[in-house]
Order: structure tokens, then C-alpha cells, then sequence
């Protein structure tokens, strides 16, 4: 049996999104710059696209700016943001430690050029607190930048208590929406969120196309120069079919998320279940503020490389962690940031699960995990340190 289940690191392009980006690769392909008819017809595609996922957020269409995917969209949200705020003599920024690269190589890049960062404790939970973050506000604190939900862990954020608290100090707050859009409610304006990003190929649209929302009045500075596409704010012409299919994926998947996310919970509680039987095995962020489909856990005594490589031959498609990062052989800073020590990090698991998913395939997750676990066990001189008593146990 093959199953997929690495869908935090992309997912499969649903026949509604084929189908609305076939026309733009065959016979509409006119580029939406263009003054006569035939480029029109495509620039009527483009912002009908912006409209139907400004909707969908409860943002205007002017406010939506496409992007090749969510860490362009981050990157330019965060220098953005900081170019503004140095303007007004503020240079610190504020984030936590767990985000993705695409934030934290950003920030990384920014401290190079003079500015303070402040990176939150997420806790065992691998959920922020509001006191924290308000206590790391200054007065020179440019944008706060947290995401709504971790790649690695699946933990959700407070989001809309920090963008009030954001909202309330008078500082810009942006966050990166890329595993949630399309599988939970986002409202940018109950959620007082300033500037959003998110990616298509997480919710079923072709990898290489994205979104920045921008708040009106958020002051975006190019970091692609060209033409004046999007309002001069991203050169480049743009990806007219991915665009189409991405309004088309996520309108589905919007449509469709209540009937997907009781099956995937279904799906991802059962796999949470029966995978925690494991001996000395532990679920990593919290449940009880969790995205329905990504499931964590670390199992001591093996390497997360090795069980990926013995379950990917007994058809599992699985990660140790985020795809960007998934040929490194350091653990997961996701797992260090919730205090996980590196010999048990270094033995992760995400198995992240989607709408196409079926009880068969969590059937067989749950049969081959334990098997690869047990053998890698019994030939790993680290676990026999552990069962013999030469080494304390960790988990």
C-alpha cells in the first residue's frame, strides 16, 4: 500500500484546481499587462481570482498581492515592515523561535543590518503567552511576526489576541498562514491581523504561487524590481494559471472544511492514539490548540532519518520535519524550542494528513510505524545503553 502522508510539506493538485488553470495554459494565455482583448481576458482572471480569496479572508481585493509562495510573501512582509519602522528610528522586531526559516532567516539577515530581534519561548506546549510577548514590546518595536500555526508541530496560536494586543500597542502584526489557510477559518479583520502570507500548494493549488495580504495602509517596499505589476509592488508578469488554480483550491477547500477537518481529526486522533502505545514514545505540542491534520511524536532510541528511509519502503511517505530543512542531519529546531533534548529530537516523526486520506491508510500507518521502530530499536547500541540501564531514559 503507497500512503501519503507529508502533506504539511505540499499536497496533491485537486481536479477544481486543474481544471480552472488548464484554459490559461492552452488557449487563454495572454499576458494581463497587455492592452488589447486577448491580454484583458487574462487580467479579468486575475482579479476575479484576487476577489474570490480577498473574500475569503474578509480582505478587500487591493489588499491582495500574489506572490511565487509564502516565503516570498514572508520576506516581504518583514523587511517591509522593518524598512518602515527604521524610518521612524524603531528596530526591534519580534517573533518566536519555532517559525519557519522562511521568517527566521529573514530576521536573521535584518540583525546583520543593525536591527534587535526579540524570538519568544513557545514552550513544552508549543504555544505562546500573551504576557510574554506583551512584556517584549518596546517602544522602539517595529512589527511583531508570529505564526498561526507551526509546520512541525501543527500548535496554533492565539492569533487574534495577539493582534489585538498588537492592534492596541499601535505595532504592525504579521503572520504566516500557510498551514492553516484552507483548513481553518481565517478572517484577517476579527483576527486583526495587519499582513498574511500563505502558500497554494498546502491546500491542493500548483507548487510556486502565493499570497501577501497587506492591511490597507501597510507600506510594502519591492524586493523584486521590474515592471509595475501589483500595483508596482512585485515585478514580474504574472503566473495567471497558478493564480486561477490557487483562487479555485482554496475556495474549495474553504467550502469543504468543516466535512475535512472532522474526517482528518478523525484520522490524525486514531494515529495519536494508537501510536503513543509505542513504549517510550511522546506526543510533541499540544492537542487542544492543534491543526486538524499534523500529527508529532518522538520515539526514543532511533533516528528519525532511518525510520523515514524504512517506512518510505513500506510506502509511507512521511518527514522528520519541515521539507525545507529536511536534508539537514541537525534535530529540528521546532523540537529544541519546546525543550525536547537532542538525543530525543533527533527521533521525530511528523506524519501530517490530509482530506484524501483514508481509515485504510491510518491502518496502515499504525501497523508499519511500530515494526520499523521495534527493529531499528533492536540493532541501535544507544537503546541498548537504555534498556540495559547504562543510560536514564528520557522520555
Amino acid at each position: 500500500m503507497f500512503v501519503y502522508a507529508d502533506n504539511a510539506a505540499t499536497t496533491c493538485v485537486s481536479k477544481a484546481a486543474v481544471d480552472a488553470m488548464m484554459p490559461y495554459l492552452t488557449n487563454n494565455y495572454g499576458n494581463p499587462s497587455s492592452l488589447y482583448s486577448f491580454g484583458q481576458d487574462a487580467k479579468e482572471a486575475l482579479e476575479e481570482a484576487r476577489k474570490t480569496i480577498a473574500d475569503i479572508i474578509g480582505a478587500q481585493p487591493r489588499e491582495i498581492l500574489f506572490t511565487s509562495g509564502g516565503s516570498e510573501a514572508d520576506n516581504q512582509a518583514i523587511v517591509s515592515m522593518a524598512k518602515v519602522g527604521a524610518i521612524k528610528g524603531k528596530k526591534h522586531l519580534i517573533s518566536t523561535k519555532f517559525e519557519h526559516h522562511a521568517v527566521l532567516h529573514t530576521l536573521n539577515a535584518l540583525e546583520k543590518q543593525g536591527f534587535e530581534v526579540t524570538l519568544l519561548d513557545v514552550h513544552e506546549d508549543g504555544v505562546v503567552r500573551l504576557d510574554e510577548l506583551e512584556a517584549a514590546i518596546r517602544e522602539d518595536t517595529a512589527l511583531v511576526t508570529i505564526m498561526f500555526a507551526n509546520n512541525e508541530i501543527g500548535t496554533v496560536q492565539p492569533v487574534k489576541e495577539i493582534g489585538a494586543l498588537c492592534r492596541s500597542k499601535g505595532i504592525p502584526f504579521h503572520t504566516d498562514a500557510v498551514q492553516v489557510a484552507g483548513h481553518m477559518p481565517i478572517d484577517v479583520n476579527e483576527m486583526n491581523i495587519d499582513l498574511l502570507s500563505m502558500s497554494g500548494h498546502k491546500f491542493h493549488a500548483p507548487k510556486g504561487v502565493g499570497v501577501l495580504y497587506a492591511k490597507r495602509g501597510m507600506p510594502l517596499f519591492n524586493i523584486i524590481e521590474g515592471g509595475a505589476q501589483e500595483r508596482g509592488k512585485r515585478a514580474g508578469t504574472e503566473n495567471i494559471p497558478g493564480i486561477v488554480a490557487m483562487a479555485a483550491a482554496l475556495k474549495e477547500s474553504v467550502d469543504n472544511m468543516e466535512a475535512n477537518a472532522e474526517k482528518m481529526i478523525a484520522m490524525r486522533d486514531k494515529l495519536f492514539a494508537e501510536l503513543s502505545k509505542i513504549p517510550h514514545s511522546k506526543i510533541n505540542g499540544s492537542l487542544e490548540h492543534h491543526v486538524p491534520g499534523t500529527v508529532n511524536m518522538c520515539f526514543e532510541g532511533i533516528e528519525g532519518e532511518s525510520l523515514l528511509l524504512l517506512l518510505d519502503a513500506k510506502g509511507v511517505c512521511a518527514s522528520s520535519g519541515s521539507a525545507c530543512t529536511s536534508g539537514s542531519l541537525d534535530p529540528s529546531h521546532v523540537l529544541l524550542s519546546i525543550g525536547l533534548p537532542h538525543e530525543v529530537a533527533h527521533g521525530s516523526l511528523r506524519l501530517s494528513i490530509g482530506e484524501y486520506n483514508n481509515m485504510d491508510e491510518i491502518d496502515h500507518i499504525i501497523k508499519v510505524v511500530p515494526e520499523v521502530v521495534s527493529y531499528l530499536r533492536s540493532i541501535s547500541p544507544v537503546w541498548e545503553d537504555l534498556e540495559n540501564g547504562k543510560r536514564p531514559h528520557l522520555i
